[in-house]
């Protein structure tokens, strides 16, 4: 019978029979060196499991002696996943950082109307008040165009969710959108006929607007902070470390931006409020912002490096000479509107460095994987 006749068992047997002859072979021979070195008897068992292993082990990463082998992995170096990041970096465009800037930008310019409207300075008032009602309306834009279809911004609002910062986020819009309307439209009230039913809109809206106004002004440290909680609810390392900074970044910003918007619409006498909001807003911004590229260790170095840190630095710049601008412009109405148009600019800046700058540290294996070896090496050494 011929090698291509004979039946598969009969071959299956016959290797079978060969596979075990080597294996015996092999395993008398460990067995015989190991005696002669003092070590302990190898069985045939071994011979496998150290094939094996032998297969897995660089020859660098082998130390030989007598009496057999010592099999040893070699540390890992990592550099990255496939040659791809760990984490996936945002798949979001300009849209998203722009709806940053103009969430806050509608929060500042409220509380900026709150202050013209308490002290009695109508141009302060009904500056922050279009103002707040036109970036909200584009930070609704920008979060749709980033959904795609309006009706999702829709249907975020059949649930609510406290464990949500989106969830959150969109309901202090559908609170803060309709009460920056109302208060804008209640400006209109002095150009409405004095008879009829346009006449008792005029007597009604002024009264309104004072309220909803105030609605606005409550719900705004809640619009210019959760952006900031959102971006830290994130997986991305930069981000999500920055945790305790980043509504504080995002608070000083906007109270800053609603600033240069009354430098920049007001007359000079009616501009005291906002002076005090652009110094205020200035330092919170710039002390923030200054943690938040010290305190994080590894974790900072996308935020001063790359784009991002060009943003930042421009940042600092622009709000700095804003805030300074606001103090010795007193009574220069060019000085004040040049302040202001700092101050909208560096609020920009940083709503687009802290984007690009967590992005970074996304696509960069090493920002996700030296933190969490730090991590498990603080917490053997405290174990």
């Amino acid at each position: 019978m011929s090698g291509q006749d004979r039946p598969v068992g009969a071959l299956f047997r016959r290797f079978r029979e060969r596979l075990a002859a080597a294996r015996s072979a092999d395993g008398r021979r460990l067995a015989g060196a190991g005696d002669a070195g003092g070590e302990r008897l190898v069985t045939t068992e071994d011979v496998g499991g150290a094939r094996a292993g032998a297969d897995r082990v660089p020859r660098a990463g082998r130390r030989g002696r007598r009496g057999g082998e010592e099999l040893a992995v070699p540390p890992v170096e990592f550099t990255s996943y496939y040659g791809r990041p760990i984490v996936k970096a945002p798949v979001w465009r300009w849209d998203i950082p722009a709806y940053l800037f103009t969430g806050g930008l509608a929060a500042g310019s409220s509380l900026l109307a709150v202050g013209g409207q308490v002290t009695g300075r109508p141009a302060l008032r009904r500056a922050g008040r279009l103002v707040a009602l036109g970036a909200v309306g584009a930070s609704t834009v920008f979060l749709v165009h980033d959904l795609g279809r309006p009706a999702r911004f829709h249907h975020m609002l059949r649930v609510a969710k406290v464990t949500s910062p989106m969830s959150v986020g969109t309901w202090i819009l559908a609170v803060f959108g309709p009460a920056a309307g109302v208060a804008a439209v209640a400006e209109a009230a002095p150009w409405l006929p004095s008879r009829g039913v346009p006449g008792l809109a005029r007597r009604v809206l002024p009264s309104v607007g004072q309220g909803a106004g105030w609605v606005a002004a409550v719900t705004a440290p809640a619009l210019a902070t959760y952006t900031g909680v959102l971006l830290a609810d994130t997986a991305v390392p930069s981000w999500h470390e920055a945790y305790p900074e980043l509504p504080v970044v995002f608070a000083g910003s906007a109270l800053a931006s609603g600033a240069g918007v009354g430098l920049l619409a007001a007359p000079v006498r009616q501009a005291g409020p906002a002076r005090r909001l652009a110094v205020a807003g200035a330092a919170v911004e710039l002390a923030a912002v200054h943690r938040l590229e010290t305190r994080l260790g590894l974790l900072s170095e996308p935020y001063r490096v790359g784009r991002a840190g060009r943003l930042l630095r421009a940042s600092r710049l622009l709000t700095a000479a804003g805030a300074v601008g606001a103090l010795v412009g007193r009574r220069s109405r060019v000085l004040s509107a040049v302040s202001g148009v700092a101050l909208l600019a560096g609020s920009v800046a940083t709503r687009f460095g802290i984007f690009h700058g967590g992005v970074a540290s996304a696509r960069d294996p090493r920002y996700t994987v030296v933190p969490q070896r730090e991590r498990l090496d603080r917490r053997a050494a405290g174990g």
